[in-house]
């Protein structure tokens, strides 16, 4: 199981880890057994690769940015008038705390979540939408790289199906995809320090839940990854973000994958 430490700091020069070269997976590779085998041996590894090649187009990964940006910049009022319900919605700074034992006021980040408007889920959690009004391109926008997203998810599924040796519509089969539980999830750091010297973290030292984060960056840095959490101290290495892929991490069930 892997923890990741995301944070930005307006000073990094003195606060850079060492880098992390991460591997580079060719999801539009015709050679799926191959593939699925270079997937297996960086989740043992790393518990992170990138992905390149998977379909999501750089026009519309760029307009989710723009999108989010807007939004992010609307007034503090309007923006908790979508204010999160369970999974979905707005959330402020400072909202939440991933790592309980710090001892900041909370992450140093904004978030929006939103998910699929069909199934259990969508009923019980209804997606929170800005005004069309205000923003006219956002829900176009972002149900278009939901569903975008979700079709490079269960391509790659199949691929870790693969290199579980199992078969490539295992996940499927098992109902994987049913509850249509995937979300996603805006983030905006806001790099502010704090006056007590302590550091603040945009998002602080996690595992995240679920099986698999794909993570798309405006390239700032920021992204840590801490490969052995019970080691002390811990090492933090920099990820560095690459214009057009997602940073892929796979959270190892039981701490494992054999």
């Amino acid at each position: 199981m892997r923890e990741i430490q995301m944070k930005y700091n307006r000073d990094k020069k003195n606060k850079m880890g060492t880098a992390l070269k991460l591997p580079i997976i060719d999801l539009s590779s015709p050679e799926k057994l191959s593939t699925s085998r270079l997937i297996r041996q960086a989740c043992l590894d790393h518990g992170f690769f990138y992905l390149t090649n998977h379909g999501v187009s750089e026009e519309l990964m760029e307009g989710v940015l723009i999108e989010s940006k807007k939004l992010f910049s609307l007034p503090l009022d309007e923006k908790m008038v979508m204010a999160r319900h369970g999974f979905r919605g707005y959330s402020p700074l400072y909202d939440e705390k991933l790592e309980s034992s710090s001892t900041s006021i909370g992450d140093s980040k904004e978030m929006f979540t939103f998910g699929s408007s069909e199934g259990v889920l969508g009923q019980l959690y209804p997606n929170k939408w800005p005004l069309e009004e205000l923003l006219p391109l956002w829900r176009p926008t972002m149900e278009c790289y939901y569903k975008n997203v979700m079709d490079v998810g269960k391509k790659l599924f199949g691929l870790v199906a693969l290199a579980l040796n199992l078969e490539e519509n295992y996940f499927e089969q098992v109902g994987a995809f049913n509850d249509q539980a995937a979300v996603v999830r805006l983030l905006r750091y806001s790099g502010e320090s704090n006056s007590s010297g302590e550091e603040t973290c945009g998002a602080s030292a996690h595992s995240d839940f679920g099986m698999i984060t794909l993570l798309a960056t405006d390239g700032v840095a920021g992204l840590q990854v801490c490969r052995d959490k019970d080691k002390e101290p811990k090492v933090w290495e920099d990820v560095a973000g690459i214009k057009g892929d997602f940073c892929c991490q796979h959270r190892r069930p039981y701490g494992k994958m054999d």
